[in-house]
């Protein structure tokens, strides 16, 4: 039993190697990178205590930082960086979950494997162990990193193991989510938005707290508690350093994985507690296509991401509100508004930022439907297709089509969320206009992945998955902290995201409209054109 658990484990070792090497060392390299960013743009602690006092005027801020628990050095970096460093924990330990329990079910691994003296069990507790183990790292990593930078060290092994436990704690909800659903599309969708309401929830929570006297701290709402990332982030690290939100997350974690070991003992092999509807006989006139047979294929998640990108948009507008509210309750608040040139402008920010990660997202849904492409290589269905009368070119021209017009709808879907949570403001008009050009702008960055995530396909099949959300991340990490870790500003452009088309208060930044411009229809045409001479690569 030993010996076959740990074969079980260096096999997992062995297919995740790349994907945990860039996931566990990009987190603890943001951790690290977050001194000197805090250093070179907020080297005293009266301008870290003027950027607190900004952040209270406009909380909405909160909704993508930790929360402000005093101007050190230490403190500010934990405010910056904490809410993502979890956010990649937690991302790393979802996909991972599903990858080696749902995703090998379907595609008959498991059963092979529980033919072994492995049995029904040892694969997924094997799962846990190395899922936790990675998580360890991680969070032992990160730790490291704060250490290096002379952070206190109750703090900075606080702060690691916030990072694991909550790692650990998705981990769960990637097992659950992987029995509950019947494919691993689905399972890792269910999981992708339990993490992102938390994720959300947590923001929320923070925005509408109640700031301090002196503005560098923020006592977050009870919203706040309903979010395991609130539970982390209220373990204060480098000022009250509270342990015992820690055991929650222990708890939670447990409770999860438990759960799926229970539920995991009471499906058979292949089932599912959410069964998948059964097909109709013959197919309707509409559905005789490849193109419509994925786009039947995507409308499930699609329909998710325009559901989420209904409420960011929505969330753009109607929190502005939040900014007035808070200024009128607390004189200091509302001088600071008055500096920064009133709400108007104020937003407009907003506005940029949220459909910035609205870019982000829509990027996701994407990408996600261009690597139902090497799914179905990989299945098997492809094969199957491709004996038709339909060439390579028009196989995969029809993935992108969908994509895009997946990409598409969600942002369309944030300005009409934007519209309908402006409709109570003054300016009601002026914020619709911003929401559409700061959507049209992020329209081609979110593109670009599309297309780059085809690229990967076409000449590296087998990384297509772990790559294509890879690129995502590392645009989103690059476009949002790259000026926070010193980067220059030039460098940080060079992320899509950040260089999008954006409203201003004069009319319209273009930012590097061009070049996103060429390539993201270089994107389109590349792998279409090399997609002529590429053979079939089937398998995992």
């Amino acid at each position: 039993m030993r010996g076959t658990l740990l074969a079980l484990l260096g096999q997992r070792l062995r297919r995740d190697r790349v994907q945990l090497i860039l996931w566990i060392g990009g987190t603890a390299a943001l951790a690290g990178a977050g001194f000197a960013g805090v250093q070179g743009s907020y080297g005293d602690e009266q301008e870290r205590t003027a950027l607190l006092a900004t952040v209270m005027a406009n909380p909405v801020i909160l909704l993508f930082r930790g929360l402000p628990s005093g101007a050190g050095e230490s403190q500010m970096v934990v405010f910056l960086l904490l809410p993502w460093l979890l956010l990649l924990a937690a991302m790393m330990s979802t996909f991972l979950a599903v990858r080696h329990t749902r995703s090998d079910e379907e595609d008959g691994r498991l059963e092979l494997i529980s033919a072994t003296p492995a049995a029904r069990w040892l694969p997924t507790i094997a799962t846990v162990i190395h899922g936790a183990g990675a998580n360890v790292v991680l969070g032992a990593l990160v730790a490291a990193a704060f250490l290096a930078n002379g952070a206190a060290a109750p703090g900075a092994l606080l702060v690691g193991a916030a990072c694991a436990l909550i790692g650990i704690a998705f981990l769960g909800v990637g097992l659950v989510a992987a029995q509950l659903m019947p494919t691993s599309r689905g399972a890792n969708s269910l999981s992708t938005w339990v993490l992102l309401g938390a994720f959300v929830l947590a923001g929320m929570g923070n925005a509408l707290g109640t700031p301090s006297d002196d503005l560098t701290r923020m006592q977050s709402s009870w919203l706040t508690w309903l979010s395991p990332f609130g539970w982390a982030e209220n373990t204060r690290a480098f000022d009250a350093d509270a342990g015992w939100p820690i055991g929650l997350l222990a708890l939670t974690a447990a409770v999860l994985i438990a759960g799926a070991l229970v539920l995991h003992g009471r499906r058979d092999l292949g089932g599912a507690f959410i069964a998948e509807r059964a097909g109709r006989a013959t197919a309707r006139p509409r559905l005789r296509s490849h193109l419509a047979l994925v786009t039947r294929q995507a409308t499930p998640s699609t329909v998710g991401w325009i559901v989420g990108g209904l409420l960011v948009g929505a969330l753009a507008t109607a929190l502005g509100a939040v900014v007035g509210d808070i200024g009128g309750e607390n004189p200091t608040v509302a001088a600071v508004l008055r500096k920064l040139g009133g709400g108007a402008d104020l937003q407009t920010e907003m506005v940029v930022v949220f459909f910035t990660m609205l870019g982000i997202l829509a990027a996701c849904a994407g990408v996600q439907t261009v690597i139902r492409a090497r799914q179905d290589e990989a299945r098997g269905t492809a094969e199957i297709v491709l004996a038709t009368p339909i060439a390579r070119v028009r196989w995969l021209a029809d993935y992108l089509v969908v994509a895009l017009v997946a990409l598409t709808l969600t942002l369309a879907a944030g300005v009409v969320g934007a519209a309908l949570g402006g409709l109570s403001a003054p300016n009601a008009g002026a914020l619709t206009r911003d929401a559409l050009v700061a959507g049209a702008g992020q329209v081609l960055p979110a593109a670009v992945f599309a297309g780059l995530t085809a690229l990967v396909f076409v000449l590296a099949p087998r990384l297509t998955i772990g790559l294509g959300w890879t690129l995502v991340m590392l645009a989103a990490l690059v476009g949002l902290f790259g000026p926070l870790v010193g980067m220059d500003q030039a460098i940080a452009a060079v992320s899509p995201f950040a260089s999008a088309l954006t409203p201003t208060p004069e009319g319209v930044d273009a930012g590097g409209f061009w070049w996103i411009l060429a390539a993201s229809v270089a994107g389109i045409i590349v792998p279409l054109a090399l997609m002529r001479r590429r053979e079939l690569a089937t398998g995992g």
